[in-house]
């Protein structure tokens, strides 16, 4: 098997059969197979996907295991020599797989690779952004860049450059393409399973920093893309659960990777925080 395509899916019924519908008419000489994980999804997602696409591996589970857990999952059943992690809402045109997995096989140094996003109205979207740093999650975190935008420029990779390849410390986890035999060969395991202490957020940037740390690399090409309708499940979730999880994984990144002042100033922070964010 050349790719094992996974999506972990909550509530995006049909976002999801349209994602689906166009993988299934991707071209190319190539094998894939399609896992949906879907956690507990209330809109009949699960339901559509086993009447709708009976080649798709469905993972129905009985309750939200968040985005990690789920992913693998799916990743402990995948056989592909590749892996994609592709979010529900998004679409792939007919040459994307195929143009993604051409320029991995010619660039094998690359562990993960994002492609170009375009979002529903044409513009891309930008994810090349560089490993959280204490002053600007601390600036996120107190709202800064809503009165100065600019403050965090540099972390979200402002300047960078969507026209060409380029090696990058960080891709969106929307479409997340490992090389398995790569991730092996740097890391020793056989599997590229995310970090199930995050539900949601941070866990492709750990994934990242984990590869650099184990002497791998990370890319982005314009040589493939893909629609990315961005957000469709989290725009499902209060403000106040939303900023929960966000901050929670933010914290266990610092705990895990940081300095261990730095993790408890964001968490002083935070606590303040969540008194006037319910």
């Amino acid at each position: 098997m050349d790719l094992s395509i996974i999506i972990v899916s909550w509530n995006v019924k049909d976002r999801l059969r349209e994602n689906l519908t166009a993988l299934l008419q991707s071209q190319g000489d190539f094998k894939f197979e399609i896992f949906v994980a879907d956690n507990n999804s209330g809109d009949g997602s699960a339901v559509m996907v086993r009447e709708e696409f009976p080649s798709v591996r469905l993972l129905a589970n009985s309750d939200n295991l968040g985005f990690a857990r789920a992913n693998n999952q799916a990743i402990k059943e995948a056989t592909g020599k590749f892996v994609l992690l592709l979010n529900p809402d998004m679409r792939v045109w007919p040459d994307t797989l195929k143009n993604i997995l051409d320029w991995a096989k010619n660039n094998p140094t690359a562990t993960v690779i994002g492609c170009r996003l375009i979002d529903g109205h044409g513009r891309i979207v930008r994810q090349a952004r560089r490993f959280p740093k204490f002053f600007d999650q601390l600036m996120i975190a107190v709202k800064i860049p809503h009165l100065f935008p600019g403050i965090v420029d540099k972390y979200l990779g402002a300047d960078f450059d969507y026209n060409h390849d380029a090696k990058v410390d960080s891709v969106r986890g929307a479409f997340f393409l490992i090389n398995g035999e790569n991730y092996k060969k740097i890391s020793g395991r056989e599997r590229p399973f995310l970090d199930e202490r995050y539900f949601v957020w941070f866990e492709e940037v750990d994934f990242c920093r984990q590869v650099y740390q184990s002497g791998g690399e990370v890319w982005y090409t314009p040589a493939a893309e893909c629609l990315d309708y961005v957000g469709q499940s989290f725009s499902q979730i209060k403000r106040g659960q939303a900023q929960k999880y966000f901050s929670d994984s933010m914290l266990k990144y610092f705990k895990k990777w940081e300095k261990k002042w730095q993790y408890l100033i964001l968490k002083i922070v935070w606590k303040i925080i969540g008194v006037f964010i319910k």
